[in-house]
């Protein structure tokens, strides 16, 4: 029998089936809430790992898939946005563009569209793990497919 998944979860699992996505979302043991976390229950380096941060851009939401290897330089972002201020979203806000909690953020299966951006540095691995909805859930896909399912554009967060 198949393990029940948490409602956000269901909804990427969703979002990816319509996207024609090769990857199935995977229910890890524990929590995954970080890209060191999830890197370690995954068995994969620590920079294969996609993590979703949602940043508060002139007051919209911009979604930064970076490297679990890299910090993202807001002022950067920024300047390749077009935006004058980039900063961190509060959780409330994270939930509201995305309908996710932090730590779970999926790339899809948002409410509306987010404007995305990828780190480049993720084409460096042929297998990339990204959030599923929850603190719980990833699945498996590639910086192609990336870019492709959320139609982001790839960039230097770095």
């Amino acid at each position: 029998m198949a393990e029940k998944l948490h409602p956000s979860s269901e909804r990427v699992a969703e979002a990816l089936r319509e996207l024609g996505a090769t990857g199935e979302i995977v229910v890890l043991p524990e929590s995954a809430p970080t890209a060191v976390t999830a890197a370690a229950q995954l068995g994969c380096e620590v920079g294969a790992i996609a993590n979703s941060l949602i940043f508060d851009a002139d007051g919209a939401p911009l979604l930064v898939l970076t490297s679990g290897a890299h910090r993202v330089d807001v002022d950067l972002v920024a300047r390749t946005a077009g935006v004058a201020k980039v900063r961190r979203a509060s959780p409330e806000f994270v939930k509201e563009a995305t309908g996710q909690t932090i730590g779970g953020v999926a790339p899809v299966g948002h409410p509306a569209p987010v404007r995305t951006l990828v780190d480049t540095w993720l084409g460096k691995h042929d297998v990339v793990w990204a959030a599923g909805g929850h603190a719980h859930t990833v699945f498996p896909t590639t910086f192609d497919e990336l870019l492709r399912i959320t139609g982001g554009t790839a960039v230097d967060v770095e």
